[in-house]
């Protein structure tokens, strides 16, 4: 894969054997809330559908989804918790790559936004579904509500995807082009953030261009030629 090993879902789940199905609980606990954001969750869930249809990893289909639920849960509680007993100190480097201080104000401007439901949609942005739960603990959001909401993304997104990999893993053309069908997924799972990054700098432009100065009337009325 055009990807190093340790983001190529295939090869992990084949290093891993017998254990592929626990790993990938520990990989999809850290990406949903331990600081560490780059990992194949997306493309990882999708391979573990597949090699379940295969027969590959021999784990009924629905023990599978409920723990890939409970472990995407159980991340997101974590992220939370890091960011409600750190707070702001995580975001005090305004050079740092991901936990830049401006990120605040724009996830609370995120959440102002979508309202609780920024939660489930994170889910599907790579990166931004460890940091939003990070920021949410950070700005002390209501912990019924995160839970609530978080939950409700966390059986969308784990099974979902899961479920797509094993409806598609008898398919002969997705067998036997499986690297293509993972970069494809993780294109798509960008899509959204893509999105919302182009309606942004609409928004911007619109608003510079709102704000635009009018043109200042003159200083002394003009002479009425007496």
């Amino acid at each position: 894969m055009l990807m190093p090993n340790w983001m190529d879902p295939e090869y992990l789940l084949h290093w891993m054997g017998n254990w592929a199905l626990w790993g990938t609980l520990l990989v999809v606990f850290i990406e949903c809330g331990v600081l560490f954001p780059i990992l194949p969750g997306d493309s990882l869930l999708f391979a573990v559908g597949l090699f379940i249809a295969q027969g590959s990893i021999d784990v009924p289909l629905w023990l599978a989804c409920v723990l890939l639920t409970i472990a995407a849960f159980l991340g997101n509680v974590s992220g939370y918790y890091i960011g409600r007993a750190l707070g702001t100190s995580l975001f005090r480097n305004p050079n740092a790559r991901f936990l830049k201080p401006k990120y605040i104000e724009q996830t609370h401007e995120f959440f102002e936004r979508y309202g609780p439901r920024a939660l489930v949609m994170a889910r599907f942005v790579p990166i931004v579904r460890t940091f939003i739960t990070i920021v949410a603990g950070a700005g002390k959001m209501d912990p019924k509500k995160f839970f609530l909401w978080t939950g409700v993304g966390a059986v969308i997104w784990a099974p979902g995807i899961t479920l797509l990999g094993h409806a598609l893993g008898n398919v002969e053309f997705i067998h036997k082009n499986l690297e293509a069908a993972l970069i494809l997924l993780v294109l798509i799972s960008l899509i959204p953030m893509v999105v919302e990054y182009l309606l942004a700098r609409r928004r911007n432009r619109n608003n510079k261009s709102g704000d635009a100065p009018k043109h200042a009337a003159p200083k002394h009325p003009v002479s009425n030629g007496q």
